[in-house]
């Protein structure tokens, strides 16, 4: 309850003696290329994979002459909008980007360089987290739809090219009897992930205290840490929203 208590806490000290707006608006587009840009490759790879895997193991445990061919494709849209994209790619994208939060703000914290900032009087929590949970925020619901559209993009290929499902079958699957609120809710979720990341690594980064060592504890715990939120979250959310 102490650790919880401290990070309601951090998170309040982020809107205190705030900087300029031009400021955080350098520093959110400079996030964003870390966060988001830098990310793309790695979402981009696990969404073509984990789409494929999806279509051909959903084939496999659909083999019946009473279940028709676009029952696939309709499978892993479901699997992959509410799912697939933007929980499992939560959890990839903790594990890279909320670890090099972590260890960034860790390595700041031992090397004096936010002692630094506070001696000079300015608020370092929200100098140098804020920016981070903001870009966060707004880079990984774009990073959701990418890997979203990329899993379907690998279904396609996969039921396609192993000859498991024809174009057209695959196409009318992913429009049969599509709900949009499928989307709204994936988006939803995204954004409180992306909150919930962010924040949580900052948290452990920027408190570290000890040596190098510390810093990768930090870091590691940080990614437990927000891969359970994640988690958690994600029941939560689907209890009170579907």
């Amino acid at each position: 309850m102490k650790s919880f208590g401290k990070y309601f806490i951090f998170l309040g000290s982020l809107f205190t003696n705030r900087e300029t707006f031009k400021t955080y608006v350098r520093l959110t587009f400079d996030e964003c290329i870390l966060i988001g840009i830098d990310s793309i490759f790695l979402v981009s790879l696990v969404s073509l994979f984990i789409g494929a895997v999806t279509t051909v193991q959903t084939a496999y445990n659909l083999i019946s002459p009473l279940i028709p061919n676009f029952v696939i494709s309709q499978v892993v849209r479901e699997m992959t909008v509410l799912e697939l994209a933007p929980t499992i790619m939560a959890i990839v994208f903790s594990g890279k980007v909320g670890s090099s939060i972590a260890g960034g703000l860790g390595t700041m914290r031992i090397t004096e360089q936010i002692d630094a900032l506070e001696v000079m009087g300015i608020n370092s929590s929200s100098y140098l987290v804020l920016p981070k949970i903001i870009a966060t925020i707004f880079m990984y619901p774009l990073l959701v739809i990418c890997a979203g559209v990329l899993s379907l993009y690998g279904g396609y290929l996969a039921g396609t090219l192993a000859n498991i499902i024809s174009p057209t079958d695959y196409i009318y699957g992913i429009r049969y009897e599509f709900n949009p609120y499928t989307i709204q809710f994936a988006l939803i979720k995204s954004f409180v992930f992306a909150f919930l990341i962010s924040s949580i690594s900052s948290y452990k980064g920027f408190y570290t205290r000890g040596g190098a060592l510390e810093v990768g504890i930090a870091s590691t715990k940080a990614v437990t840490n927000s891969v359970i939120a994640v988690l958690l979250a994600d029941y939560l959310l689907a209890q009170l929203l579907l």
